[in-house]
């Protein structure tokens, strides 16, 4: 098969497509055919030689992707062959076959076009794993979810409305602004023009928010303790802005906060799995389109929010759109045999 491998660390340019191993499915695994892979920041820094992948992961790019199962290993009866299905990931999506546990894969939501779901796995399981299992974001609780634009941004105040909770997003453009309006946020901060915290204090009367979901890290990460309410959880889900920061712990302490952070790629297969069972029971119903007949399944209340669609060969292009912060929502790319 093809795939597109980094021979060496450095930018774009050193992407290419090559010739190598066919994946084999073993034990409790499928073997996908690939429609369409999912690009994410982590592809770009495995790319740049600061992201390896984990031990016994693909060596190649890209943490989710969609296609139909072509190959179940020894042990596998939930899956049939044919079966469109879209994945979760530790690495190997750009590819024309990737091999992944069975307890990773989830159906391709009815109204969903199979490359379109390829946008799915890492932001409904990042997202959900966060907000939902680990911070338990309530009904009528608010949220502040930085880089409202981006896949996990889209995924989150989507997320959030369907909690019931409010969402409110920072974000770098007007344009990025109007999506997230149109997508539910509450309010939104150009944090270009206005200090975030100040405004989000505005926002909710000085009581501050119940959860920030954050991407920055140690930049942020006065701002977002002072922008907490009372028993307020901060999740640190990326580390953009630094991995060091000073904590005041008074602060702390007299407002009861908590403090997590998470990844998802290095997590094991059985905790992945449990991941995706609870998005899959608890997400998946809401996700599709409204207006493809009453049998759908998905209430339509969640869909995928997609920039564009690039063929692989220009997967160059794709990190480069990452990395000018271009985007809003999720890039693909789609895997072709031609």
């Amino acid at each position: 098969m093809r795939a597109v491998i980094c021979p060496e660390p450095g930018g774009p340019e050193v992407l290419q497509l090559s010739d190598v191993p066919d994946p084999v499915a073993g034990s409790g695994e499928v073997v996908i055919d690939v429609a369409a892979a999912g690009v994410n920041r982590a592809d770009l820094l495995q790319r740049q030689g600061r992201y390896p992948p984990p031990s016994g992961a693909s060596p190649y790019l890209g943490l989710e992707c969609s296609g139909h199962v072509s190959a179940v290993g020894e042990g596998v009866e939930s899956w049939r062959i044919g079966a469109e299905v879209c994945a979760l990931l530790a690495g190997g999506g750009y590819a024309e076959r990737v091999a992944v546990p069975m307890g990773q894969l989830l159906p391709v939501p009815r109204g969903v076009e199979l490359v379109d779901a390829a946008a799915l796995p890492e932001a409904a399981c990042t997202v959900w794993s966060n907000l939902v299992m680990r911070a338990h974001l309530a009904p009528g609780e608010t949220v502040l979810v930085h880089g409202g634009g981006s896949g996990i941004g889209t995924m989150a105040i989507q997320v959030a409305r369907l909690l019931g909770a409010v969402p409110f997003v920072t974000v770098g453009s007007d344009r990025k602004a109007e999506v997230c309006r149109a997508l539910g946020a509450e309010g939104v901060v150009n944090y270009h023009d206005h200090d975030f915290a100040e405004a989000l204090l505005e926002f909710t009367d000085g009581r501050g928010v119940d959860v920030v979901l954050d991407i920055i890290g140690a930049k942020y990460l006065r701002s977002n303790l002072s922008v907490l309410a009372p028993d307020g959880r901060l999740a640190v889900i990326g580390l953009q802005g630094g991995v060091a920061g000073e904590i005041d712990l008074g602060r702390l302490l007299t407002k009861r906060l908590t403090l997590m952070g998470s990844t998802l790629r290095s997590r094991s297969v059985k905790d992945k799995a449990a991941i995706v069972s609870s998005v899959r029971e608890g997400l998946w119903p809401h996700v599709g389109s409204d207006d493809v007949g009453s049998d759908v399944v998905g209430s339509g209340r969640v869909r995928p929010v997609i920039d564009r669609v690039l063929p692989w060969h220009q997967a160059a292009e794709a990190h480069s759109l990452l990395e000018r912060g271009d985007s809003i929502g999720k890039v693909l790319l789609e895997v072709s045999s031609v």
